[in-house]
């Protein structure tokens, strides 16, 4: 089984048992613009390594997997217009090919799984696209295949969050809400879905992690963090917007890996920088509570 390029620092963690907290950097590569998704991307390590952990931001350079990367690497990620965009299916390519590829959730927590990380954050996962329940982000079957925690806010809002609640418990994936009952909606705090086990403090997170290693569950487990209610849209606005972008996107004839970016581009657009500030704040909170999980 292949194992990732580290880097010292992540290599040294987990040689000494240390905590370490696997990032995404599809958030660099196609989520912000130049600089900010640098600039994010660093300060996320940031807030991992202030909480007591060691952050191992994941890519693929030069069809090389890698789990921790540079400075250099990073701006690399946020410059390079020819970086693509790989879920778990693409690695393969990515790596045969020599490309260079910010990873998704499902690439991500394949990658972290073979370094032996544990828990990732992110900001949110894919799921059950609105008006088709056949268009299924590999993120979930990932969670149903690989033993890794995943610290989100909770499911996309561009995206069907009922259905996406249901195929998780269909593919047995244990989804615990941090702090709250209801399940969140990325940009909201409330999906209006009450789902999963509420849990207030890390140390049970981590403890329902154990117990589901000790039965031999083999599947990942989903904790859903609200963004804070400082950083928090409008539901109602965030609703209207999307059901906006949905249709134009539509008449565009965007479709596949190139419709999220796009509405996030257009949620931005009209909420004049907001909705970018929200993610910039719910990934921090994502990456805090994430470290603090990997210390317990």
């Amino acid at each position: 089984m292949l194992k990732p390029q580290m880097s010292d620092e992540v290599a040294t963690a987990l040689a000494q048992g240390r905590p370490v907290v696997a990032l995404e950097s599809t958030i660099i590569s196609h989520g912000m613009p130049w600089p900010r998704n640098a600039e994010v991307a660093l300060a996320v390590e940031d807030v991992v390594r202030s909480e007591g952990a060691v952050p191992a931001t994941v890519a693929v350079v030069d069809g090389v997997p890698c789990a921790g990367l540079t400075p250099v690497q990073v701006e690399r990620l946020g410059r390079d217009t020819t970086v693509v965009k790989a879920a778990s299916r693409d690695l393969g390519s990515c790596i045969a090919g020599g490309l260079t590829a910010g990873t998704t959730v499902s690439a991500t927590m394949r990658i972290a799984a073979l370094a032996g990380i544990g828990v990732f954050a992110t900001g949110g996962i894919g799921g059950v696209h609105r008006g088709d329940g056949m268009d299924v982000s590999a993120d979930l079957t990932e969670l149903s295949l690989t033993d890794v925690l995943v610290v989100c806010a909770g499911v996309k809002s561009i995206l069907d969050i009922p259905r996406t609640i249901e195929m998780l418990e269909t593919l047995r994936v244990p989804v615990a809400v941090f702090g709250a009952d209801a399940f969140p909606a990325f940009y909201t705090r409330d999906s209006g879905i009450v789902a999963g086990e509420r849990c207030d403090d890390p140390a049970r997170i981590a403890a329902i992690r154990a117990a589901n290693a000790s039965v031999g569950l083999g599947t990942g487990m989903l904790v859903a963090n609200p963004i804070p209610e400082a950083d928090a849209l409008p539901a109602a606005e965030i609703g209207a917007t999307i059901d906006a972008a949905l249709a134009e996107a539509a008449a565009q004839g965007i479709t596949g890996k190139e419709v999220t970016p796009f509405l996030l581009g257009r949620l931005n657009a009209v909420t004049e920088g907001r909705a970018l500030a929200a993610n910039i704040a719910l990934v921090k909170n994502n990456a805090r509570l994430a470290a603090r999980i990997a210390v317990a």
